[in-house]
């Protein structure tokens, strides 16, 4: 009996995860296509396409930092990962494009641009995970002070009650 009962919550958590990616990736693909109808299809450097892919980096590795120190990765806690990170900002960034961009210029004679945006793409982006993680790690430090905080008072207020 339990074992059908955990292969019942195994599948709905599996469909609601599915779901969650899903309707996030339709949202950050949306925001995606609207933003790169801002950039002109004949460009030099594909300013657009770097700016989406270096702040789906920051957010990311905020996000999932955020999430690592705020709570076990089961249940409404998962599902919020996925439908934002995998989700929206997998459906925001774009890989592909990025290296479609890269491929022109380097096979249009243009190699030393597409080796300049190659290169600090992936240098660039490797900063502002690295900084999104460290402002997940402060945001997580900072609701735990506040949960805290928060908790604290609560208990010195009774305490001060009882006296």
């Amino acid at each position: 009996m339990t074992r059908v009962h955990d292969h019942d919550a195994i599948r709905h958590m599996t469909v609601w995860s599915c779901l969650a990616v899903f309707v996030g990736g339709c949202l950050g693909a949306g925001v995606r296509i609207t933003l790169g109808t801002l950039q002109p299809s004949a460009v030099a450097w594909p300013w657009m396409t770097m700016l989406i892919n270096l702040t789906g980096a920051f957010i990311l590795g905020c996000l999932l930092e955020y999430f690592a120190q705020t709570g076990e990765d089961v249940g409404s806690h998962k599902l919020w990962r996925l439908g934002l990170g995998t989700g929206v900002i997998g459906g925001y960034t774009t890989y592909s494009t990025f290296i479609l961009e890269s491929d022109t210029r380097l096979t249009h004679h243009e190699f030393l641009l597409g080796m300049a945006y190659l290169v600090s793409s992936v240098l660039v982006g490797l900063v502002c995970a690295g900084l999104g993680v460290w402002a997940g790690s402060r945001l997580a430090t900072r609701r735990g002070a506040i949960a805290g905080g928060t908790e604290r008072t609560a208990t010195a207020a009774r305490r001060s009650d009882d006296g």
